[in-house]
């Protein structure tokens, strides 16, 4: 999802049901810009029988820190976010499968919310940053159980710590 240049956003789209062309917009308030990628309504009619095809390809700036809300219904999705510079994530999925790869070198610590229908969520993080949260049923290789959260080793002594909540 990363490795837009100069640009704030570089993306591709292909999709076959003329009303899912997506709208994009872009508004400036004070020195916060808001960039909006939403998909048309598949309109009244539409036979989703057959072959449809709706993806999207999204390459953000890598040196613009970002505030990242994604809003996804069913299907499957990679969000490869490691090279970002997050500054929080909100990420609101239906059913389906999604892999969610923060491994990246992080400057600051940011919460992130993961939230889910029917499905599986794969969440990568990095080894050396500490990371905390409170988990549905996961398989957390090299993290603790501590009550109710997980833990890595590096929680509480590194400089930076992600608060994944899933």
């Amino acid at each position: 999802m990363s490795g837009a240049t100069d640009a704030l956003m570089e993306a591709d789209f292909s999709f076959n049901v003329s009303d899912w062309k997506p709208e994009v917009s872009y508004d400036v308030s004070g020195d916060t810009g808001k960039l909006s990628v939403e998909q048309g309504s598949s309109g009244e009619g539409v036979c989703l029988g057959g072959e449809v095809r709706n993806e999207r390809y999204l390459r953000f700036n890598d040196a613009v820190p970002i505030d990242l809300v994604v809003e996804m219904g069913a299907g499957e999705s990679d969000l490869d976010l490691d090279s970002l510079t997050l500054t929080g994530l909100d990420l609101e999925m239906g059913a389906g499968e999604t892999t969610v790869d923060l491994t990246g070198d992080y400057a600051q610590g940011f919460d992130a919310s993961l939230e889910g229908g029917v499905g599986e969520a794969t969440v990568l993080l990095p080894s050396g940053v500490g990371a905390e949260g409170g988990l549905g049923k996961i398989n957390a290789e090299g993290f603790s159980r501590e009550g109710s959260v997980y833990i890595n080793h590096a929680y509480g002594d590194s400089e930076v710590t992600l608060d994944v909540e899933v």
